[in-house]
């Protein structure tokens, strides 16, 4: 034991903790600017200082600065805007926008090949089979009505239709936007525009009738409520879904080509 100068005891070959990581300028740029935009001293749709005085007030380069929101931009909470009354501009913070930049770089990722196709749907099923079950027992007359308009759009396209994609997406989403619970709904959103199922269907008039009859099916359980049957709906349309994809992509390794995502 020894005696410190102010009296008290500190145990042989025990260092005191003086300092804290110290962080390179742009990162510490980068954490200032992002505790003004969670802490509200920036407010959504809010545009930032120019590059030249965000510069002057941290000390630091204009490349500095550029670092730092590109950093944020990647990050979803900034927006940049080019031209003459452009700028970087505060994003909105909230379920939806963390459903878009989930989907955005997961969409990349499938792409680079850096996730699979066949990874992305196992966790889409995961994950729209509960937010059926839960669309069932908090779904509005509203609601349904909702995915009554949506199916009986894709009824009325055909399969080579440029909008049946974005339906088949409206669907989905509206379905998880039921099960009342946001994070939910804001996965769900980001899984299925990433893997963008119906792009990836060698979409026959065949293919395009069942895949309508089961959205059918999932509407008509949830519309009566019904959690069990609205599971047992959505699994086989997912598990269809998965099983033709497949098939189109083993006849691709024969020599067929693949369909290629929009």
């Amino acid at each position: 034991m020894m005696t410190g100068s102010d009296g008290g005891f500190r145990e042989a070959g025990v260092v005191p903790v003086l300092g804290q990581r110290v962080l390179r300028p742009r990162q510490q740029v980068e954490d200032a600017l992002r505790k003004a935009v969670l802490g509200g001293v920036l407010r959504t749709g809010e545009r930032f200082p120019a590059e030249a005085e965000l510069a002057r007030q941290f000390s630091v380069s204009r490349p500095t600065i550029r670092e730092a929101l590109s950093a944020l931009e990647t990050q979803g909470l900034i927006r940049k805007v080019p031209g003459a009354g452009g700028g970087s501009f505060v994003q909105a913070v909230d379920h939806e926008s963390m459903g878009v930049t989930l989907s955005e770089s997961m969409h990349n990722l499938v792409r680079l090949g850096s996730l699979t196709f066949d990874e992305v749907a196992i966790v889409r099923q995961f994950l729209e089979v509960p937010s059926a079950a839960l669309a069932a027992v908090n779904r509005s007359e509203e609601d349904v009505a909702e995915l009554r308009k949506i199916v009986s759009e894709q009824k009325a396209r055909s399969v080579d239709d440029p909008l049946v994609p974005e339906l088949d997406a409206q669907f989905h989403s509206a379905i998880a936007q039921m099960s009342g619970n946001r994070v939910l709904a804001s996965l769900v959103y980001a899984l299925h525009r990433a893997s963008e199922p119906v792009s990836y269907l060698d979409l026959s008039p065949e293919v395009g009738r069942k895949t309508v009859l089961q959205h059918q099916r999932i509407v008509k359980a949830i519309a009566a409520g019904d959690s069990a049957a609205a599971e047992a709906a959505i699994t086989e349309h997912l598990t269809y879904l998965r099983g033709h994809i497949k098939a189109v992509a083993d006849n691709a390794d024969n020599g067929a080509e693949l369909p290629s995502p929009s």
